[in-house]
């Protein structure tokens, strides 16, 4: 397929949506906003949802999916048109390869808008086992092949002995979730290349090291929970020995049942994962089709309520959500409103 052929089918099928009128299933437009995407941004893009249908009665309330980041930006790459998501929710950023097969399928215009941050909290129940964790630790009790070596420890105390001696049992989130994308990234792959071998491994052979850094054990000492945080708060508050891993945000709204667990010494509060002190902090994120914008109703509107609740005293920081540094807020607020879009060089 020609570039040229591929744009103008992008513009054919902005001009469908465009055409915005009934609502049938199977309709080739549609008169309601659509997203889908991270679990961990869910929560708060439910709430950005139900303040804009309260305020504006004149538009439909939008569908909001839990499908996971990497689903989430499958289904958002795939094209434009009614019959794809105006909005990708994501608790990572968009990858190089997802921008590209953007771009193949012609979503050529893709606004980024960095919502605010949250953390990769590692909790267990009130009153259950407490650790003050490293990355180092979290990856030797999960890698499936420490430093490329065979997995043994059984307990916490078998990684190291300052650690209780109890069975590791972690829930955590699936492959596809960007939940799971920033524990490999941010606490995974730290761990890992505490070791100098495996650290000078990345420039010699990136696949290798990706493989021992970040695969996780099979065994049952890891068991993934599927997209639904909210069911490994449930696990972890019916064991008082496992640990659960989600977004601070879970965290932060489930505070009466579990404990944050401390990593460097240093617990998983909104002021420590503002200032990065928390080593589980990272952005969150909303990716948006401006071919899109004027096509849907609403879409504008609901971008701007957004702007409207992320502050840090607004309606979002009371359900987790860590307000962006100034300089980020600036530029989200501008992407929000102006509509700026990503040109791709920046994304690995």
């Amino acid at each position: 397929m020609t570039k040229t052929f591929k744009f103008a089918l992008a513009a054919a099928s902005a001009l469908t949506l465009a055409a915005c009128g009934g609502n049938e299933a199977g309709s080739a437009s549609r008169d309601q906003i659509k997203g889908v995407g991270s679990s961990t941004v869910y929560p708060f893009a439910k709430a950005v949802s139900e303040t804009f249908t309260r305020d504006n009665p004149n538009f439909k309330s939008p569908i909001i999916e839990s499908t996971g980041t990497g689903g989430g930006m499958k289904l958002f790459c795939s094209g434009v048109g009614a019959e794809t998501p105006d909005i990708a929710n994501a608790s990572r950023r968009m990858k190089a390869s997802e921008f590209a097969t953007c771009q193949q399928n012609g979503v050529t215009d893709v606004i980024e808008i960095q919502v605010g941050l949250d953390g990769i909290a590692l909790a267990s129940a009130k009153g259950g086992i407490t650790m003050n964790l490293t990355p180092k630790m979290v990856y030797e009790a999960l890698a499936a092949s420490p430093y490329g070596g065979e997995q043994t420890n059984q307990t916490w105390a078998d990684v190291d002995p300052s650690l209780p001696d109890v069975e590791i049992l972690v829930y955590g989130p699936p492959s596809t979730s960007g939940t799971r994308d920033a524990l490999k990234e941010l606490i995974l792959e730290a761990g890992c290349d505490t070791s100098a071998e495996m650290e000078a491994l990345e420039d010699s052979d990136k696949d290798r090291h990706a493989q021992l850094c970040t695969e996780v054990r099979s065994d049952g000492r890891y068991v993934d929970q599927g997209e639904q945080d909210n069911l490994i708060v449930q696990k972890i508050e019916g064991n008082p020995n496992a640990v659960g891993i989600f977004g601070y945000s879970y965290l932060e709204e489930n505070a009466d049942k579990v404990q944050g667990l401390n990593m460097n010494g240093v617990a998983p509060t909104y002021e420590n994962i503002a200032n990065f002190e928390y080593p589980g902090a990272r952005p969150l994120y909303v990716y948006v089709k401006k071919a899109h914008l004027d096509a849907i109703p609403g879409l504008k509107e609901f971008l701007a309520q957004w702007t409207q609740m992320w502050d840090r005293g607004g309606e979002l920081a009371k359900i987790g959500l860590v307000a962006n540094p100034e300089d980020v807020m600036a530029r989200s607020v501008s992407a929000a409103t102006n509509y700026d879009t990503l040109d791709g060089s920046e994304l690995k």
